[in-house]
């Protein structure tokens, strides 16, 4: 009986160990990266009015954002965030890097923008809410019928 009751302290306290280690666990961060940006060295091999789209998309590679005025650039966007158990996700580095063109298709300028250069951009939601949250059909139904004229159906 007396070793029956140390097996069992000693189960338990390996169980105990074995949440606290789990739960230790789960409090490490981790880090995911999403998107893509061209290193320096890549941009530096860019000449400004002298590469064309073709030539950028065959040094740096095609983004996945493209201007919305006629292709008027390329946008490489990346970030990192930082996740750390059930907290929201922290973004600790942001790059884009935009290069422009002209009109003739050639580059116009390249820009880095970083994290410390974005501002909070604060979006309007522009929704229509509806007047018939929480009534259920036949109430909706009822309530229709005292809007019916006889006279209506009598022309």
């Amino acid at each position: 009986m007396a070793r029956q009751a140390v097996t069992a302290g000693a189960a338990m306290k390996a169980a105990l160990f074995g949440a606290v280690m789990l739960s230790l666990g789960a409090c490490t961060s981790v880090y995911q990266n999403h998107g893509y940006v061209p290193s320096e060295q890549d941009l530096a091999a860019l000449q400004v009015g002298q590469d064309t789209r073709e030539s950028v998309a065959e040094a740096v590679g095609t983004p996945s954002a493209g201007g919305v005025l006629d292709g008027s650039g390329y946008y490489y966007v990346s970030k990192r965030e930082r996740r750390f158990g059930p907290f929201e996700p922290e973004i600790v580095d942001r790059q884009v890097v935009a290069i422009r063109f002209d009109a003739g298709g050639r580059v116009s300028n390249i820009e880095r923008f970083t994290l410390e250069d974005g501002r909070v951009v604060a979006l309007s939601r522009r929704v229509t809410n509806s007047n018939v949250e929480g009534v259920g059909f036949l109430q909706q139904l009822m309530g229709s019928l005292g809007n019916i004229d006889a006279g209506q159906f009598l022309d």
